[in-house]
C-alpha cells in the first residue's frame, strides 16, 4: 500500500504532467496556415475625395489563411531584377481554408507615403494565424500611383478609405461570406497610426495642426514631402480643398470596428486631450524609443496618457521609425538607407516579430466572442 507521502509524491507528479500537457495544449492552439494573397481594387463610392491623385482607384492587396497545399513564395517591393525590400512569403489567389467559423477582418493602413505591401511583415504574420487581411494604398500618399499635396495634408480621409475598404470585404462574393462582421479590427504605422485615431473617434482639429507647423516648422518638413507646407499655401484657397477642410473635424468613427492597434503613431497634434478621451474601444500603442520622426514623448505617450484604457510598450534600444518598415534588400540598404539601415544592435526580423505577435495576442483578446464591448 502507498503510505501517505508516496500518495503526496504521486499526486504532484501528476499535476506536473497535466500541467505540462496543459500548457503544450494550449501552445498548440495556434494553427498556422500558409498565407494566400490577391491583389485588390475596392470598390469607392462615387463622389469620392481622390484628394489630386489622378488615379481614381483605390488598390490595395489582401493576406488570407491558405489551404494546406498553397505554394508560398517570396513577395518583394521594387524592380523585379532588382528589388528593394522583401514583403513576406504568400501563394498568389491561393485557395482560402477551409473553416468550421467565420475569419476575423484586420484592414490596415500604411505609413505616409507608403503602400499597402509596406504593411506584409503585419498582415502576413496574422493571415498565417487566422485571420483575414485587407490593406489599402491611400489616394495621394502613396508610393505606388504618387503623391499629391492633398493626399499628404487631408489625413482624416484615410479613414474613410479604410471603412470603405471594409465594406467591400464584406460584400465580396469570395471573402464577404468568410469574414466575421462582429469581429472587425484595424491597425496602422504612423499616419496610419493617426487613421487608427479616427476610426476610434477622436477629431482631428486642423488648426492645432497648422499651429505646430507655424511654431515647429522642422516637424512639418517630413523626407517624403519637405515642402508640404510650401504646397499646402498654393492649393489651400481651391474650392476642393476648402470643401475637404471643412469636414476635417467630422467624425470618422466606424463602429464595426472594435479594437485598433497602432505602431509609432504620428500627428498627435491633430487631436485634443478632450477627443482622445471619447474613445471607448480597446487600443493598444507601440513605438521604438529612438523614433526621430515620430517622437513617444509627443506621440505614443501622448496618445496612451490621454485614451482611456489604452496600453503603451515602448520598445527600448535603438529601434526607430523606419525599423516598422518591410525588411530590406541588400539593394535596399545601399539605395534607400534612411529607410532601410536601422541603428547598431536591432533586428529588424526580430522587432517585426515581436510587435506582430503582441497584435495577434491583443486581436485574439479583444476581438475574442466572449470579450465584452465597452
Amino acid at each position: 500500500m502507498l503510505n501517505r507521502r508516496s500518495i503526496l509524491t504521486v499526486t504532484v507528479i501528476v499535476l506536473a504532467v497535466f500541467s505540462t500537457a496543459s500548457k503544450k495544449e494550449k501552445k498548440e492552439e495556434v494553427v498556422l496556415h500558409p498565407v494566400g494573397f490577391s491583389l485588390r481594387q475596392f470598390h469607392a463610392p462615387e463622389p469620392y475625395n481622390w484628394r489630386g491623385s489622378k488615379d481614381h482607384t483605390l488598390s490595395g492587396i489582401v493576406w488570407y489563411p491558405a489551404e494546406s497545399s498553397a505554394g508560398e513564395t517570396g513577395q518583394y517591393i521594387g524592380p523585379p531584377d532588382a528589388p528593394l525590400f522583401y514583403a513576406g512569403r504568400a501563394a498568389k489567389d491561393a485557395t482560402l481554408a477551409p473553416s468550421f467559423g467565420k475569419y476575423p477582418l484586420i484592414a490596415l493602413s500604411h505609413g505616409t507615403g507608403g503602400s499597402a505591401l509596406q504593411m506584409a511583415w503585419l498582415g502576413t504574420y496574422l493571415a498565417a494565424r487566422g485571420y483575414i487581411v485587407a490593406a489599402v494604398n491611400h489616394p495621394g500618399n502613396n508610393a505606388v500611383t504618387g503623391y499629391t499635396t492633398e493626399g499628404f495634408i487631408e489625413g482624416w480621409e484615410r479613414a474613410k478609405d479604410i471603412s470603405t475598404v471594409i465594406g467591400d470585404m464584406l460584400d465580396d462574393l469570395r471573402f464577404g461570406p468568410q469574414i466575421d462582421s462582429s469581429h472587425i479590427g484595424a491597425a496602422g504605422f504612423s499616419f496610419g497610426g493617426y487613421t487608427m485615431m479616427e476610426l476610434a473617434g477622436a477629431r482631428t482639429d486642423f488648426g492645432r495642426i497648422l499651429a505646430w507647423c507655424d511654431e515647429q516648422k522642422s516637424a512639418c518638413s517630413i523626407p517624403e514631402m519637405p515642402d508640404m507646407m510650401e504646397r499646402f499655401k498654393a492649393i489651400k484657397q481651391r474650392p476642393e480643398v476648402q470643401q475637404a477642410l471643412q469636414h476635417s473635424g467630422d467624425s470618422y468613427r466606424d463602429p464595426r470596428i472594435r479594437a485598433v492597434f497602432a505602431v509609432a503613431p504620428a500627428v498627435a497634434r491633430a487631436f485634443t486631450p478632450e477627443s482622445l478621451h471619447k474613445i471607448n474601444i480597446p487600443v493598444e500603442i507601440v513605438a521604438g524609443a529612438s523614433d526621430a520622426i515620430a517622437p513617444p514623448a509627443d506621440n505614443a505617450q501622448y496618445f496612451a496618457a490621454n485614451i482611456p484604457g489604452a496600453k503603451l510598450t515602448i520598445l527600448p534600444g535603438g529601434v526607430g521609425h523606419y525599423t516598422f518598415l518591410d525588411d530590406c534588400t541588400e539593394k535596399g540598404k545601399k539605395q534607400l538607407p534612411q529607410f532601410c539601415v536601422d541603428n547598431p544592435g536591432v533586428d529588424r526580423e526580430a522587432v517585426h516579430k515581436q510587435v506582430a505577435e503582441m497584435a495577434a495576442e491583443f486581436f485574439a483578446q479583444e476581438l475574442s466572442p466572449t470579450r465584452k464591448k465597452r
